[in-house]
């Protein structure tokens, strides 16, 4: 007897500083997996856009004209709208700092802002008023150089170029913007479906009836076209992210967005830059729209997500594993500088990856 009250005296004792503990934490909630915790944003925005910069500052881009931007890990949020573009959705999104990032809208008008004081003020860099027009991803190299690319304008992708960290931009020739295949285009389903090695070597992946890889090493001048095994051949299908471990190695997710439980030819990855494409022992959980590291270093882990989860590998895509059953998650990015990951999705979702 004297046993079970001493044990029924410690749980209780456990349970009231577990509850302590958490009370001490502000705007966070435990998700299903102790893998992630989920922030309360405040807002009910759905989040496609989204930039870590370290373990301090990070930027969010949603519907409604929403950018967000956190400078304590993601923990707390400072909400603002952009002037003029309240119905705008923010899926693109790219950070220097906590005060300097762009913005770019997925739909009419193609429209790209900058802000040079954390999101208070934003200034008009692009506008492109064409009803075809929708831009699908942007992103920047540590040094200032930056593309933002669209889908097919007149049977090219629209690709825009800037060299003074988004302050400005031009389009490329109509000669240097790649062909689009019939029923190919992109997607915009959590801005990664860009890439860029260097100031001259980028990686656009395209979707739809057809999707493939464009890879150009020379700013635009020429590209290559790279066939994929990912499931295509209905507008719903393709890349829906791509990511970049090195030059060569690459790794492609996606699916089918209207039938997201389907694990058939959904995740690839190769070793020799699209030369030969390698499917995973065990695929991902389904369809998936965004992949990023979750840890820095050599032998660093993979995240990727979808609406009905988040999978890990920790061989560089050979292998997915269930991480944490999150819904509603549309993007992951991990921290360029630091060990911060976070992910974001619909209706205000936020999530930190523990």
């Amino acid at each position: 007897m004297a046993y079970k009250t001493a044990k029924r005296t410690i749980l209780s004792l456990a349970c009231f500083l577990l509850t302590a503990i958490v009370m001490q934490v502000p705007n966070i909630s435990f998700g299903q997996t102790v893998a992630t915790i989920e922030i309360k944003s405040g807002v009910s925005a759905s989040f496609r856009g989204l930039s870590v910069v370290d373990d301090s500052v990070a930027w969010l881009g949603g519907t409604n004209g929403t950018v967000g931007v956190s400078v304590n890990g993601g923990r707390q949020w400072k909400w603002n709208k952009v002037l003029g573009c309240e119905k705008c959705d923010f899926r693109s999104i790219f950070a220097f700092d906590d005060r300097s990032a762009v913005i770019a809208n997925a739909g009419t008008p193609a429209v790209i802002f900058i802000t040079r004081d954390g999101g208070a003020h934003w200034k008009e860099t692009y506008r492109l008023d064409d009803t075809n027009a929708f831009i699908d991803g942007i992103t920047f190299t540590e040094s200032g150089d930056g593309i933002a690319y669209g889908d097919p304008l007149t049977g090219r992708l629209l690709v825009l170029t800037s060299s003074d960290n988004g302050e400005s931009w031009t389009t490329l020739p109509t000669d240097y913007r790649p062909e689009a295949q019939a029923g190919e285009a992109s997607f915009a389903a959590s801005g990664t479906c860009v890439h860029m090695f260097s100031n001259q070597h980028w990686i656009i992946a395209t979707g739809g009836k057809v999707s493939s890889l464009l890879e150009t090493k020379n700013s635009g001048r020429s590209w290559q076209h790279i066939n994929t095994p990912i499931l295509q051949g209905k507008s719903s299908t393709g890349i829906f992210s791509f990511y970049g471990l090195s030059k060569k190695n690459w790794l492609i997710v996606g699916g089918d967005y209207t039938q997201d439980t389907i694990t058939t030819n959904n995740a690839f990855y190769t070793r020799n830059a699209g030369r030969k494409w390698l499917r995973p022992k065990v695929p991902p959980r389904g369809y998936r729209e965004c992949i990023s590291r979750a840890t820095p270093g050599k032998n660093q882990s993979i995240l990727t997500l979808g609406p009905r989860g988040i999978d890990i590998s920790h061989s560089n895509g050979k292998t997915w594993l269930p991480y944490a059953d999150d819904r509603q998650l549309h993007v992951v990015k991990h921290a360029r500088k630091g060990t911060t990951t976070i992910a974001a999705g619909g209706n205000g979702k936020i999530v930190l990856i523990r």
